[in-house]
């Protein structure tokens, strides 16, 4: 059997955690607010009535990606280009090339960002290995313009933050949404945990604040997160409809 990902990398260390994709997803919900492509994902309207699960999708077809069998995961990567060129159909233009880079690119980030946050720093060779495996999902969704390696993808990182990211109408409303759907309390703890995860350049464009008081708080959590204080103060934290989903992601991934 062939898997899509090593059973024994970094990789599926990052991605086995809940904790970890749970920092990852808040990156990404900020991120995406700020992408000058954003409106693709508007023109279905399924992100403004659903933020949270939209995004929250994105990160489960990943995980479904990264812990499949490799001709699994090669279907689940056709399936998403299939979606997306069923909406380029319907809006009759095509998404740029660059918009799908800026989420491949973002999730290398973040997987790196929010392990480092929670566990301790990785080496370059296992940093490597995470822009290896995205890198491999671009390949396969056929994209052109990716980096030759990780190197390179620091560099192009670099440019799509100085250039793809604007504070717009788009991203003013998704926050509201955000808020709406998570409530007052764990929307401010949203805010905690992009301040914490993303690039200087995503959190000067956005309401995050400036204090990073969630950071005692967390350190806090991760003497106690394999214990029933932390599991609690986690779940806590969760929307009811995502705590089964999350605490399932605890778990290495069983694809049928």
């Amino acid at each position: 059997m062939e898997l899509f990902v090593d059973e024994h990398s970094i990789v599926r260390r990052i991605w086995g955690k809940a904790d970890t994709i749970l920092f990852i997803f808040a990156g990404a919900a900020a991120e995406f607010a700020l992408n000058k492509a954003v409106d693709w994902l508007y023109f279905t309207g399924k992100l403004p009535a659903d933020p949270l699960g939209r995004l929250f999708s994105t990160v489960a077809y990943s995980r479904q990606i990264l812990f499949s069998e490799r001709e699994a995961a090669l279907k689940a990567i056709d399936k998403i280009t299939a979606i997306h060129k069923r909406v380029e159909t319907s809006r009759g233009s095509q998404i740029p090339d660059w918009a799908y880079r800026d989420v491949l690119f973002l999730l290398i980030d973040l997987s790196i960002r929010s392990y480092e946050l929670l566990e301790n720093p990785l080496s370059v060779a296992e940093k490597t290995e995470v822009f290896n495996v995205f890198n491999q999902v671009g390949e396969r969704m056929r994209l052109t313009g990716l980096p030759a390696d990780y190197q390179q993808y620091l560099q192009m990182r670099g440019e799509h933050l100085e250039t793809d990211l604007i504070n717009s109408a788009f991203t003013i409303d998704l926050y509201h949404q955000y808020k709406k759907h998570l409530g007052f309390i764990r929307y401010q703890i949203l805010k905690q945990a992009q301040l914490l995860t993303v690039p200087t350049q995503v959190s000067q464009q956005l309401p995050l604040g400036k204090t990073a008081w969630l950071w005692p708080v967390l350190k806090i959590y991760k003497v106690t997160k394999n214990l029933k204080p932390g599991k609690f103060l986690r779940d806590a934290l969760l929307p009811a409809q995502y705590k089964i989903q999350i605490q399932g992601m605890d778990q290495p991934y069983a694809f049928g």
